[in-house]
């Protein structure tokens, strides 16, 4: 013989079986934009990714530490990199319709802005420091940082201008 029902209570409860049940009918109302991929933001957006994580990656695989300037370049290309990582992945799953507070075209043009202006400083510095009389055997891992460096710099400006674009648009109305 079944048992009958008991009024669920207001008070929260940690048992494993209700946060189960609790995450799995909040994570199934999750949102996923398959198609911001494909918009040219979100290729570059996937560009800035990837170039950026090359620039860091020949850097971190010298001996950086040596040469002082390569410094800002690695803090530049990682915070860059892990910030953008983390706007991918809101503008994947649309958290930023969940979030109306926040001005995301004011931030997304700060951002990208702030990217564009510190990883041009950074892709400078970055090209002026290479010489092959330091060390020759990092020189080749340098250079070619410094060449994605400004690819990275291209990149961010042109998600820039689009998020000027949307800005500014938004601003008008």
């Amino acid at each position: 013989m079944e048992e009958p029902q008991r009024a669920r209570s207001h008070t929260v409860t940690t048992t494993a079986s209700s946060f189960a049940e609790n995450f799995s009918t909040t994570s199934s109302s999750f949102a996923y934009d398959r198609e911001f991929l494909r918009t040219l933001p979100g290729l570059l957006i996937v560009a800035e990714i990837v170039l950026g994580l090359l620039v860091w990656t020949l850097i971190a695989g010298t001996e950086y530490f040596r040469v002082p300037a390569f410094g800002w370049v690695m803090f530049v290309a990682v915070f860059y990199w892990v910030l953008t990582v983390f706007f991918l992945i809101i503008y994947i799953t649309m958290t930023y319709t969940r979030i109306p507070q926040v001005p995301w075209t004011t931030v997304g043009l700060c951002f990208n802005g702030s990217a564009f202006v510190l990883y041009l400083s950074a892709a400078i510095v970055d090209a002026s420091s290479v010489s092959p009389e330091r060390d020759s055997h990092n020189f080749n891992s340098w250079a070619a940082s410094s060449f994605f460096a400004f690819l990275v710099t291209i990149c961010y400006a042109g998600n820039t201008y689009f998020s000027f674009i949307a800005w500014r648009s938004r601003t008008i109305q």
